[in-house]
């Protein structure tokens, strides 16, 4: 069995029904391009069109089909996850994903593992949701690095709510880069998604664990997507800043140790250090299928690695298998 921890997916439902329905959300607007719509949110940026790959159902489970992937964790598209929206549109938004979500993954003989989407402006709406997503046959979600629009941090005390429904859920939180990293330096030159993507999700995790949340919060299972987000590689400064504030701030070793990765790398020799430094015991193939900076080819990077045939089932299988409960 080969387990793909890590792609999106937007069912062509939603987006019929999102086309029917739009005018139900005040804070919506919808994008019209040549090739499809986008969306703008409480006025604000508006994002790209949607992907016709992230619909594309056949060619999907014949790209699976090709790589021989049994399996693929699924959530939705972040441009689309409407945090800037007042928060009971936002609920009723990650309700109405959720459910289309859900029904293609039922659908589709248990090829598809759904991730929920959650309102992530509101700690007691998100939840709510997520709380009724486990009631629904979901194990976790996939959340943005910026709850509440850009520049939000997911250690807010807003969102304990959140993270107590998580733990008590025992939740598998993927937690994916937002569209906007809210750095204008990475504009050009494509590096959003080279560089942006690296630094949004690197400072999120840090300050969930610099404020204790990975520690407190141990029955939630964190992943971490593009391997980590170069976490493991600036371990040794984060602890080096751990040792000059231990009365403030949790453990990052620590901390590692409870998380998991993907292997959305691209480089043989930087994903033998993460397996390296984390374990295979803690690290899932990922592609981000369907997006063009993701990997179409994920296993090819196993290759000439200095493993075992047990760590590579470990993370071909194993992990996620575990994770997700199959």
């Amino acid at each position: 069995m080969i387990i793909d921890s890590h792609a999106h997916f937007v069912p062509p439902s939603l987006l019929a029904e999102i086309a029917d329905t739009a005018a139900d959300f005040p804070a919506l607007e919808l994008v019209k391009y040549d090739n499809g719509f986008g969306f703008s949110f409480a006025g604000g940026k508006p994002t790209r069109p949607v992907n016709p790959l992230l619909s594309d159902v056949a060619g999907r489970l014949d790209w699976m089909d090709q790589h021989q992937i049994d399996h693929q964790v699924v959530g939705g598209w972040l441009d689309m996850f409407g945090y800037e929206m007042p928060a009971e549109d936002g609920e009723k938004w990650s309700r109405l994903i959720n459910k289309h979500l859900g029904d293609f993954a039922a659908a589709q003989t248990g090829r598809f593992i759904p991730l929920a989407s959650l309102p992530m402006q509101n700690g007691g709406a998100a939840a709510r949701v997520l709380d009724d997503a486990h009631q629904a046959g979901f194990k976790g979600a996939m959340i943005g690095t910026q709850p509440q629009g850009s520049g939000g941090v997911l250690d807010d005390p807003a969102l304990t709510p959140f993270w107590q429904a998580a733990d008590r859920n025992q939740s598998v939180l993927f937690i994916h880069p937002v569209f906007d990293s809210g750095d204008a330096r990475v504009d050009d030159y494509g590096m959003n998604n080279a560089i942006g993507r690296i630094t949004d999700t690197l400072i999120s995790i840090s300050r969930l664990i610099y404020s204790g949340h990975v520690e407190r919060y141990q029955g939630t299972r964190i992943v971490i997507g593009i391997g980590g987000a170069g976490l493991p590689y600036v371990l040794g400064r984060m602890q080096r800043n751990y040792n000059l504030h231990k009365d403030s701030l949790a453990d990052p070793q620590r901390a590692l140790s409870l998380l998991y990765f993907d292997s959305l790398l691209h480089d043989p020799a930087t994903l033998q250090f993460l397996i390296d430094s984390v374990g295979s015991d803690r690290v899932m193939l990922g592609s981000d299928m369907p997006f063009p900076i993701g990997d179409p080819a994920p296993l090819d990077v196993f290759d000439g690695l200095q493993i075992s045939a047990s760590q590579k089932q470990d993370m071909f299988c194993g992990v996620a298998k575990t994770l997700f409960g199959l």
